[in-house]
């Protein structure tokens, strides 16, 4: 079995969640597979262990399942994107419109190193305005961010658009909504 296949397999597929016409990409049943989570990390660690990545910032919240376990086996600080109201002291936030309203991103300025070289890490890549605006609050902060990377990539959501400039990266893309 091909590692696509393997991580396909992985993945459950929910109809019509959480509307009616969306197939739903549920990455808990990776979690609940420990090979199938060992495998995205190790994964990872092919990708991004021998590259120049300081820093690992996870986007809230599923995007911490992966990035922390990530950040430990490279013996790197983990930074959190938060939603507002949701990290303490000195932060610097971005808001960004989504298909149904608007949200706000957040990071703590201390977890941020200008210069050094960020890794943004998500569960899912869909549109990609969460990962927008999670890239500019990194780069605002005066780190440099050396990449993007999603376990699940939804490319017919267009998100190579929203994200052009950046690196991009997924374990698996699904081309289509069905």
């Amino acid at each position: 079995m091909s590692a696509t296949s393997f991580l396909d397999n992985a993945i459950r597929k929910v109809p019509d969640f959480p509307k009616p016409g969306i197939l739903f990409y549920d990455i808990t049943s990776i979690l609940t597979n420990p090979e199938a989570f060992r495998f995205c990390i190790e994964e990872m660690k092919k990708r991004y262990g021998h590259t120049a990545v300081d820093r690992v910032a996870a986007v809230e919240a599923r995007g911490f399942l992966f990035a922390a376990p990530f950040a430990k086996e490279l013996g790197k600080p983990l930074v959190l994107l938060r939603k507002k109201g949701k990290l303490p002291g000195e932060t610097i936030s971005k808001r960004f419109t989504l298909e149904y309203g608007e949200d706000e991103i957040h990071v703590q300025k201390a977890d941020v190193v200008p210069g050094e070289n960020v890794l943004i890490v998500d569960d899912l890549i869909a549109t990609g305005g969460t990962l927008k605006a999670s890239a500019e609050i990194i780069e605002q902060a005066g780190a440099k961010v050396c990449g993007i990377f999603g376990v699940i990539g939804l490319p017919f959501l267009r998100f190579s658009e929203v994200l052009q400039g950046y690196t991009v990266s997924t374990l698996i893309d699904y081309n289509s909504e069905s």
